[in-house]
């Protein structure tokens, strides 16, 4: 009777240590984004449902009524720096990510709660802000509810949101110019000044160029073999209206770049001077 029983118990355990070992797929994958924005970065965590040839906008996704933004769990996105959506300036921390979807715009919502898997969790006095969202109708279905960041900028990008044949997209924004720009200038108050950076910013973003060219020149008389350096400073002349200096660091360019044995700048300092 003890062995019968043993053997019980033995099959019993086999049967379990077999059962808890079976792993399989999940029915919504999980997917975390980390995407670089301004200086810091966006952090995005949501789980991803299929259609499986539902209905789903106004159907599996009610309309008019919380939706946790994805499947299973709550959908959350952090950020490493003070952010603005809707204009509203948002700390650097993390979020919950819930949305009531519509017909025809949608409403998008950062709550302080990091846990609102059902209507029934959400509290609207969480609410750290609200977007309005128009809702686009694509001609093309996907079949698996995606989140992505699109039309990324140093100081602008979106979340866009897709499943079936809709498409919504939330603008964030974050103020990157003032912080880069005390940064030079506190940067031009110290013995090891980051000249070239700087002229490439001023360069890239509008400002003064009396300022970019002298600070272009600065690090060339530190490095006079750098191509890179040379290239910006053609740029700049170009940008001036300076047509004879542009052709003349062209040629330093390419000069410096053939020594180096560097293609690319050796082609893209050839396009500029064929363009001026």
């Amino acid at each position: 009777m003890k062995k019968l029983l043993f053997v019980a118990l033995a099959f019993a355990g086999f049967s379990t240590l077999n059962a808890q070992s079976l792993k399989t797929p999940q029915p919504s994958t999980t997917q975390t984004i980390k995407q670089e924005f301004g200086l810091g970065s966006i952090e995005l965590s949501y789980s991803r449902p299929n259609a499986k040839g539902r209905d789903v906008m106004g159907n599996l996704v009610p309309y008019g009524k919380i939706w946790r933004t994805g499947a299973n769990s709550a959908t959350t996105i952090a950020f490493t720096e003070d952010v603005t959506i809707g204009g509203k300036n948002i700390k650097a921390g993390k979020y919950g990510l819930v949305t009531i979807p519509g017909e025809n715009e949608w409403t998008v919502i950062l709550t302080k709660d990091l846990n609102v898997s059902s209507p029934s969790s959400y509290k609207p006095e969480n609410d750290v802000v609200r977007v309005m969202a128009k809702s686009l109708t694509m001609p093309a279905k996907v079949e698996t509810f995606t989140m992505q960041f699109a039309n990324v900028s140093n100081s602008n990008i979106e979340l866009h949101m897709r499943w079936e044949n809709i498409a919504v997209a939330l603008p964030i924004s974050t103020d990157i110019d003032s912080k880069v720009m005390k940064q030079i200038n506190d940067a031009m108050n110290v013995d090891s000044k980051p000249y070239f950076a700087a002229a490439q910013y001023y360069f890239e973003n509008g400002k003064d160029l009396k300022d970019a060219r002298m600070w272009i020149d600065k690090a060339i008389e530190s490095n006079p073999n750098a191509f890179w350096m040379t290239l910006l400073k053609a740029r700049i002349h170009a940008k001036q209206g300076d047509k004879t200096g542009a052709v003349a660091m062209c040629n330093k360019t390419m000069e410096l770049a053939t020594t180096a044995k560097n293609d690319d700048y050796i082609k893209m300092a050839k396009e500029l001077k064929e363009s001026l």
